[in-house]
């Protein structure tokens, strides 16, 4: 069992302290799971913003005259489209298609990129990419202790971040970052998220990252800014429905039966389990990552089998009761046969199955 004193602590971790924030272990961190609840903390950046501490990410800056060729030989988006100032979504692939993190990219210059991965997977990860690295003119260097990141997230965070940051930060776009200015500590600010929302992801010197973290909450009270714990953010993401590693995805699933096909682009060239997913592109996949819902308020936690015709064809990987949209929703890998939006399956909650139905997701979409 890990003890508190074992585990690592973001730079905000004293202000968590002090704000009352119930604090639980998470991938080797000591890290704030909710301040005054999950619903009014989802609610909040629905309707106002939220303030997300996500220090305990990894990164690694990956540099050099190859640095380019290497990011296309391990991950499966086209990385040789990406100007400087631009970032997007992708994943490390195994050589079977599998995935083995999902993370971010972002092109800070021709020959230099930063890379943002899932805390749980950061030494794996960047064994990972070193090991490959080998073959390539490129550096991988682990940069994660020099960061802070806080996510600022919600229809209020232009306005808030706005006057720190200087009124061009609305002119960002989605997926886009900067080099500026954050109440005078130097960022890289992007317009990016985890919850579904407008909003920014801002990173910058480790030390600086408790004054800014005030600052911004400060700055941010009279238009409805709270604190974010984990649990919300889990919440918010599921209904976005975006994946996380270790539930929906992982080193068994492939980025095309985890309907995030969109990411992997086969014209770029061969890159680590090209051949694979182009078969389940063309000829499609056995299955299929689906959101579903339950009539009742009853949760169908991750691992719960799902029933059909008789048998067992599935288990769901995330599932809550989503507070925004008060309905009792998760995701599911089904066989392909039993995907199509209007399906009609069971899940079996503690015993008792309960009828389950398949939808079109993201099950909740931001007004744009």
């Amino acid at each position: 069992m890990t003890t508190d004193a074992a585990l690592r602590h973001t730079p905000m971790h004293d202000a968590h302290e002090a704000a009352g924030a119930k604090m639980v272990p998470f991938a080797g961190w000591h890290m704030p799971v909710q301040y005054r609840g999950v619903i009014e903390e989802h609610r909040a950046v629905r309707t106002a913003a939220g303030l997300f501490d996500v220090s305990h990410m990894g990164e690694a800056r990956v540099r050099g005259p190859q640095a380019l060729d290497l990011l296309q030989w391990t991950t499966c988006n086209h990385v040789g489209k990406l100007k400087p100032g631009r970032a997007h979504y992708t994943a490390l692939t195994t050589d079977r298609g599998t995935i083995v993190d999902d993370l971010l990219i972002y092109r800070l210059d021709e020959e230099d990129f930063l890379l943002v991965w899932n805390a749980a997977n950061h030494a794996k990860d960047f064994e990972w990419l070193t090991a490959h690295a080998r073959d390539y003119d490129a550096e991988v260097r682990d940069v994660a202790d020099e960061w802070f990141q806080i996510a600022l997230q919600g229809p209020q965070a232009v306005a808030i971040l706005a006057p720190l940051a200087g009124e061009t930060i609305a002119d960002l776009k989605y997926y886009g970052f900067d080099r500026l200015k954050v109440d005078g500590v130097s960022c890289l600010v992007s317009r990016t998220g985890y919850t579904g929302e407008d909003g920014f992801e801002l990173y910058g010197p480790a030390d600086a990252g408790a004054a800014l973290w005030a600052h911004l909450l400060e700055a941010g009270a009279d238009r409805g800014l709270r604190a974010i714990g984990l649990a919300a953010r889990d919440t918010l993401r599921l209904e976005a429905k975006m994946a996380l590693y270790g539930n929906d995805i992982d080193e068994t699933t492939t980025p095309i039966e985890a309907d995030l096909g969109w990411i992997v682009k086969l014209k770029k060239g061969d890159f680590l389990g090209r051949d694979v997913l182009a078969r389940q592109k063309l000829h499609g996949a056995d299955r299929k990552l689906v959101g579903f819902e339950l009539g009742g308020r009853r949760i169908a936690r991750h691992g719960y089998p799902a029933w059909k015709d008789g048998r067992e064809v599935g288990r769901v990987t995330s599932g809550t009761f989503a507070p925004w949209l008060e309905k009792s929703l998760g995701l599911v890998y089904l066989p392909i046969e039993h995907t199509a939006v209007g399906t009609t399956f069971e899940i079996d909650i503690r015993g008792r199955r309960e009828p389950a139905t398949v939808v079109e997701t993201p099950f909740y979409r931001r007004d744009r």
